[in-house]
């Protein structure tokens, strides 16, 4: 529920799929405005896109920075909040990363994870895997020319900490209210903290 007048770093924000809706919900609240929002994400090509992007549509709201999540270029205490979704399982310190995020949040600030999980579900789970290890790099040959890339992915995804245990690394960075609530059966999962 981006606020006008909030000021949102979009960490791994690459094309600024997440930055866009985050813009246009701000203007579309009951107090209509700009929210600013800046987008960090370690790859130039990915932040020149973005930034295409957004001129293709008229935003103006969106700043574009290259820097890494373990040391943000930005500010102690200048965001209201800080989001990231489906990027921190590629960090290589995601414990760093999570120190970040509550550097640069203002006393109050809200942390918000969208991430790849573990699916819960007996016999879905199943069928994820089979999709994500056999058809999800079929796939990405066929399409992309590239199945390494969609290996990669799956092997990411298994990776990452389970819910609970990345749960208590976001409270150990010092972000406090941790909720972490599942999306699709467990594969995906929203994890959000205050600091």
């Amino acid at each position: 529920n981006p606020q006008p007048g909030w000021n949102t770093i979009d960490v791994a924000g690459g094309t600024g799929d997440i930055a866009l809706r985050i813009a246009a919900m701000a203007r579309s609240s009951r107090r209509g405005g700009e929210a600013a929002v800046t987008v960090c994400d370690i790859n130039e090509q990915m932040v020149a896109e973005g930034k295409r992007r957004a001129e293709a549509k008229g935003e103006s709201a969106i700043t574009w920075t290259v820097g890494d999540a373990e040391a943000l270029p930005a500010p102690d205490g200048g965001f209201d909040a800080y989001t990231i979704a489906f990027g921190i399982r590629n960090v290589t310190h995601i414990e760093k990363a999570l120190a970040e995020a509550r550097r640069v949040l203002k006393p109050g600030g809200r942390f918000l994870c969208l991430e790849f999980s573990h699916v819960g579900v007996p016999g879905l789970d199943t069928l994820y895997d089979a999709y994500s290890f056999k058809l999800l790099p079929k796939l990405g040959q066929w399409v992309a020319k590239d199945a390494a890339s969609y290996r990669y992915l799956a092997e990411s995804i298994r990776r990452f900490p389970p819910r609970e245990t990345f749960a208590a690394m976001i409270r150990d960075a010092g972000l406090g209210q941790v909720a972490v609530r599942t999306l699709s059966g467990g594969i995906a999962a929203m994890h959000s903290a205050w600091r």
